[in-house]
């Protein structure tokens, strides 16, 4: 079975996450949204939070489901028998960071494969900090996010 694992902190997830989710869905036989745990960013939602954003998002996709994971992401992706790492792409400073990762990822297990998806050109300038920030400062964002993410960004 060909599995794939789309990494990422997803604090929280927006539309540009969930057009690489689903276009990585029909690509993959089964996909693992991987919940970093440990990472070291300031994460204005909780993981159970994240998690319930996420899961909310994909609700209406069968081979995909959301699991947590600490340490190591090569680690993680071998322990699920995963062969592809998904990474999304939004603008070009995005690639130097994401081709030393895979890079590195390579050396510590070259038998899982890092895919390099973007997505679609009405997300590629939002991330979630972008979002994030925007909304604390009243701005509307519900372009950008599921219904649920925005309302919970409103209640921040």
């Amino acid at each position: 079975m060909k599995k794939a694992i789309y990494p990422g902190t997803f604090d929280p997830i927006t539309l540009g996450h969930i057009d690489i989710i689903k276009r990585s869905a029909i690509t993959f036989e089964n996909l693992i949204i991987g919940v970093s745990v440990d990472n070291n960013k300031k994460n204005l939602f909780t993981l159970d939070e994240r998690v319930e954003m996420i899961m909310d998002s994909i609700s209406d996709i069968d081979n995909v489901e959301v699991k947590t994971f600490k340490g190591l992401l090569m680690d993680f992706a071998e322990k699920e028998n995963a062969i592809a790492v998904i990474r999304g792409l939004r603008v070009l400073s995005d690639f130097e960071n994401e081709f030393k990762m895979a890079l590195m990822n390579r050396s510590l297990n070259d038998k899982i494969s890092t895919f390099f998806l973007m997505p679609h050109e009405k997300f590629t300038h939002i991330s979630s900090s972008l979002v994030k920030e925007v909304s604390s400062h009243g701005g509307n964002v519900s372009q950008y996010v599921s219904p649920l993410v925005y309302e919970k960004l409103l209640k921040k």
